[in-house]
């Protein structure tokens, strides 16, 4: 690699933060992943050349470039390019049909696409899986330039339509300052796909500021014990249902994985199961364990430690960045008061900087009052301003006029070692008006029936919340994210005939 002149200290472009951690010490280790890893130098290199690429393809200041591609040292490149451009990565999953791509494609309206083959994007530059820059380009640093959005991602919602979510943050880092816990210079764990929002913040924030990303081509639980002890792992975000697929290993494999490096457990996603939490706490202790609420459109989060969780079980904090949060009434929008009794209702948010300051949609509306937002999440406050969320309002289920969180049903559900994950719908009862029907994932055939799931789950749950009638199946039904589309799960099952259904006698 060439000398190059470091940027100066202190705020700078996302572009410039590559460079900088290359002057630093170009030998030092960037990427590791399963099919090699990759030095801060040659990061650099690869991604000056493959700016230059870019450019030649229509790539300017301002335009997305969309990157669909698994996780690997691939990925960071494309990011780096474009941010060495001013243009705005926008992740999304590889694994998308072409349909459902497509279409995200034409909303976003990319000057590039990488990692999908050009006779599969009709009409729009694109580079294949697989594609490297030419080795005789120019790697040297390219001018200075600050992207006006730092990244676009893609949300499907609860409603599965797609929209992208435009960050209003420019591409601007300072690679002297970490977030939520990591240290400079430290070895952060990424189990997660980098088109999701959290396993892309988190990793390239942890490359502005020197650390070392293990890449996880596809998540393992037994791997992440393992790569965690190998590498010195001091800092990994995971998702819930992460946690607690690690938490389903035999007890003997967790007890004997040397875990002394991670300093930061960060969680987010979804809200953790009470009981989960419980366990990750008395494992690793309280103050390794850390989790923040918040959505991609980053109007307002947030955060709870592990010793705050032990005296506010079930909350997934206060308020931080100086955000507001009001529950409000989902029918008449007035302010509720403290406390689960009288005060659920939906969670609103107010961004520092006022509605709008955020972020933007492309291709949606946001939901608001007032200028307050909200993801259509039900929760309360309590009297000392810790949030505690119950579900979504799209996915309660009224039965019998009584309502029923399918979240509450489904972390009651996890707790049985043979389920591997679970989704709960209400489905049309002549009787009940819907009757909670739960969808059981327990990889392999030899499962639970639905009498020992009742008699499981009438340990944890009142009569009225168990489910009516269960369905098994063997493949997961939550996404590398965590998220569960119910929506989707239910419109299915209205039109399609069930089986592996058994009804409990009223």
């Amino acid at each position: 690699m060439t000398a190059m002149n470091p940027p100066a200290s202190g705020p700078m472009s996302m572009g410039d933060a590559f460079t900088h951690q290359a002057s630093r010490d170009p030998h030092h280790v960037a990427v590791i992943t399963p099919a090699g890893q990759i030095t801060r130098g040659e990061l650099e290199a690869r991604a000056n050349q493959a700016a230059r690429h870019f450019a030649t393809l229509g790539v300017t200041e301002g335009s997305l470039v969309t990157i669909a591609l698994p996780n690997g040292i691939d990925f960071y490149v494309a990011a780096a390019a474009a941010w060495k451009l001013g243009a705005v990565p926008q992740p999304l999953s590889y694994r998308l049909p072409d349909i459902e791509r497509n279409a995200i494609i034409e909303l976003a309206e990319p000057s590039l696409v990488v990692g999908v083959d050009p006779e599969r994007v009709s009409g729009r530059p694109s580079l294949p899986p697989g594609w490297q820059p030419d080795p005789s380009l120019d790697a040297s640093p390219l001018p200075s330039v600050t992207s006006p959005s730092w990244v676009a991602l893609t949300s499907g919602g609860s409603t599965g339509r797609p929209k992208v979510i435009v960050n209003a943050r420019p591409a601007e880092t300072d690679p002297d300052v970490t977030i939520v816990g990591m240290s400079e210079d430290g070895v952060q764990l990424v189990p997660g796909p980098l088109y999701h929002n959290g396993p892309f913040t988190f990793s390239v924030n942890g490359l502005f500021t020197g650390s070392t990303i293990v890449l996880m081509d596809r998540f393992d639980a037994a791997g992440v014990l393992e790569l965690i002890e190998r590498h010195k792992v001091d800092w990994m975000f995971a998702v819930p249902t992460m946690l607690r697929r690690i938490w389903q290993l035999p007890a003997e494999v967790r007890e004997a994985a040397d875990l002394s490096s991670l300093r930061v457990l960060f969680s987010s996603g979804s809200p953790w199961p009470a009981w989960l939490k419980t366990e990750y706490l008395n494992w690793l202790g309280p103050d390794r364990v850390l989790e923040m609420y918040g959505g991609t459109e980053q109007y307002g989060s947030t955060v709870i430690t592990g010793r705050e969780s032990l005296d506010h079980p079930g909350s997934v904090g206060r308020p931080v960045g100086g955000a507001a949060v009001r529950i409000l009434d989902a029918e008449t929008g007035e302010d509720l008061p403290f406390g689960v009794d009288k005060g659920i209702g939906e969670v609103y948010f107010m961004a520092p900087g006022g509605p709008g300051s955020t972020y933007r949609y492309l291709g949606a509306q946001a939901k608001s009052r007032d200028g307050w937002e909200t993801l259509g999440d039900l929760g309360y406050v309590d009297e000392q301003g810790y949030l505690y969320l119950v579900d979504r309002r799209t996915d309660m289920v009224v039965t019998g006029g009584a309502n029923v969180y399918p979240a509450e049903v489904e972390a009651a559900l996890e707790r049985h070692p043979l389920v591997r994950s679970a989704a709960v719908i209400g489905l049309p009862d002549d009787d009940l008006g819907q009757r909670v029907h739960a969808i059981v994932d327990v990889g392999v055939w030899q499962a639970p029936d639905a009498g020992e799931l009742r008699t499981h789950l009438r340990e944890y749950l009142a009569p009225y919340k168990v489910p009516r009638t269960f369905e098994i199946v063997t493949e997961p039904l939550r996404d590398d994210a965590g998220k569960v589309r119910r929506s989707a799960l239910r419109e299915k099952r209205l039109t399609t005939p069930l089986s592996h259904s058994n009804k409990e006698n009223p």
